[in-house]
């Protein structure tokens, strides 16, 4: 009797320390495969995960013990996923031929275990051959331990994630092929002659000859803010004309979780007439700062919170070559009548400069054109030109940054974001 006493003390014991202070077991199974997808009306074979494209949003909480068995169901590749952005072991990491792991071989899987140490918006993709333009990427969302310890500011009625990508009908390997072929081959919002034409009413014919032989000494184009081109850009794998919608009741704080899992679209983010209150960036908190938009590069992330006060809003990012959006709609749900989406005009586009190749001012120093005279330079510099007139309606803007922003209007800089707790 006594030795049955204490094997039931002894249990009891060791439920109470595991409520306590074991963690608990997050578990998913991840099934990937290839399937038929129809996003832009014509069917192409894409991969997909658990059935679904893109993967599934994966949710876990800081101290969770992440258990996550990955099945490779593609016939002849090898897989993989890359947590991005997390703390975790080497061989958990993700990225084949790094920290002894050698990939996810066909027909077979492989188990990431490891311990959830941190908290925020983060994202997961494919680190093999091209998978990730395919489709082999999604969300992942980490709740603090204690939510109950979120600084005022970080509380919200509701959490919507909001994940950007680009969906492109040719195959990761086709697009390849074609860069390999020509770097330019998507290229196809190059100058003409009236543009060359319009710099030298500005500029002169010296400087504009100058400037032209120094970006084809580099056989580089000032176009090109964008590898390729011909993408449909999504929002939680919903085209503009899907239109991913959430909800919300007048004045509630809601927090958008912005997440960049395009393959190499950056985007400029707004929501007309609702302003955004930055709190994360790339999963780090940092002090709020308020802004009418913010440009998110491939693999960022960021947290805002807004509170919306009318009937709906249209969240826009458009491709910083000014070439789509991705659309969405934030609705009142007591407002019954859906919102149809307003496909807005292309902003100005913007034409790379020799300081976002990474030269200061006038300093072209051991380029091939190094000859150059001071004064030609110094019409090279295009950083403080004012935005160009081409023709009605049409207009460019010089620089990789936000120049396209309208007038009074915020947009986030890196310089604004601060530590929340340094």
């Amino acid at each position: 009797m006594s030795i049955k006493f204490n094997q039931v003390v002894l249990a009891g014991i060791c439920i109470a320390l595991s409520s306590s202070t074991f963690s608990a077991v997050k578990e998913y199974h991840l099934y990937i495969d290839e399937d038929i997808v129809n996003l832009t009306g014509k069917p192409v074979k894409r991969i997909t995960v658990n059935g679904q494209f893109p993967a599934p949003r994966l949710e876990f909480e800081e101290g969770d013990d992440a258990v996550i068995h990955v099945h490779n169901r593609l016939k002849n590749q090898d897989s993989s996923i890359h947590w991005h952005g997390l703390l975790l072991p080497g061989i958990m990491d993700g990225v084949p031929g790094f920290n002894g792991f050698n990939g996810i071989r066909p027909q077979s899987h492989f188990t990431y275990s490891f311990k959830v140490r941190q908290n925020g918006t983060y994202w997961y993709h494919a680190h093999s051959r091209g998978q990730e333009q395919d489709g082999l990427y999604g969300a992942l969302v980490i709740y603090p331990k204690d939510r109950k310890a979120l600084a005022a500011h970080e509380e919200t009625e509701r959490d919507y994630v909001v994940m950007l990508s680009d969906f492109h009908e040719k195959t990761s390997d086709q697009i390849q092929k074609n860069l390999k072929i020509s770097a330019e081959y998507y290229q196809d919002q190059r100058e003409t002659l009236a543009d060359v034409w319009q710099q030298i009413k500005h500029q002169g014919i010296k400087a504009t000859w100058s400037d032209r032989k120094m970006w084809n000494q580099m056989r580089m184009l000032k176009t090109d803010l964008s590898d390729v081109t011909g993408y449909t850009f999504l929002i939680n794998g919903k085209t503009p004309e899907q239109n991913w919608t959430g909800v919300f009741k007048p004045n509630e704080k809601i927090r958008l979780r912005f997440v960049n899992a395009s393959a190499m679209s950056f985007y400029d983010v707004s929501i007309p007439n609702l302003k955004m209150t930055v709190i994360s960036a790339d999963g780090q908190p940092v002090k709020p700062v308020t802004v009418d938009e913010f440009r998110i590069g491939t693999a960022e992330t960021y947290d805002v919170i807004v509170e919306p006060k009318g009937e709906h809003y249209q969240i826009e990012a458009e491709s910083i070559d000014r070439s789509g959006y991705a659309i969405g709609t934030l609705r009142n749900e007591l407002n019954p009548v859906l919102h149809d989406i307003h496909m807005p005009a292309p902003r100005p586009r913007s034409l790379l400069t020799m300081e976002d190749m990474g030269h200061k001012s006038g300093d072209m120093q051991g380029m091939t054109h190094s000859k150059m005279s001071p004064s030609d330079m110094k019409a090279m510099d295009h950083s403080k030109h004012d935005t160009v007139k081409l023709k009605k309606n049409d207009q460019v803007v010089y620089g990789w940054s936000n120049a396209s922003t309208p007038a009074g209007n915020k947009a986030l800089q890196y310089s604004d974001l601060k530590a929340l707790k340094p």
